[in-house]
């Protein structure tokens, strides 16, 4: 019957192999190392790996907190609101929303505090004159309108999912 040949490899030191690869690795690589080693002590001075290796420790228990933060009614609520704003501003064309970012900076930007005083009734009728005041009224109407009108689709509806 035929005997098995015994097959005896020499045992490897895996920091001798580590060494060597590294003493044949690119000149090219030598910055790229240097630079890591640098950044693995600053994330060790700062404590990065006793906080990974305390969330590592805590990982059932951060995925219970985040299970049941994520369930909550507010979250959902915000998740669905953040896909709404997100459709919204979307929706809406840029140019509009540069004209609109331009006027509040204009109003409100170069202020701590905007100071604005109250006009008289006779100053707040005349500046009804100008085209730009009742575009911008015209047009804060039509918003109204439409909140008005998605307001009672929505209660006609049963509030709406």
């Amino acid at each position: 019957m035929a005997q098995p040949i015994p097959l005896e490899l020499p045992p490897q030191d895996a920091r001798a192999e580590l060494r060597r690869r590294l003493e044949e690795a690119p000149v090219e690589y030598a910055e790229a190392l240097l630079d890591s080693y640098e950044l693995l002590q600053q994330m060790h001075e700062q404590g990065v790996f006793e906080l990974l290796r305390g969330a590592l420790g805590a990982k059932d228990r951060m995925v219970e907190a985040v299970a049941d933060a994520a369930g909550s009614g507010e979250s959902v609520r915000a998740l669905r609101n953040g896909i709404i704003l997100t459709k919204m501003l979307g929706a809406i064309n840029p140019d509009v929303l540069q004209c609109i970012a331009g006027a509040a900076g204009e109003t409100l930007g170069c202020y701590d505090k905007p100071i604005i005083e109250p006009p008289g009734l006779l100053s707040l009728l005349s500046q009804f004159r100008h085209k730009e005041l009742r575009r911008s009224i015209a047009l804060i109407n039509r918003f109204l309108e439409k909140l008005g009108e998605q307001i009672q689709r929505r209660s006609k509806g049963g509030g709406g999912a």
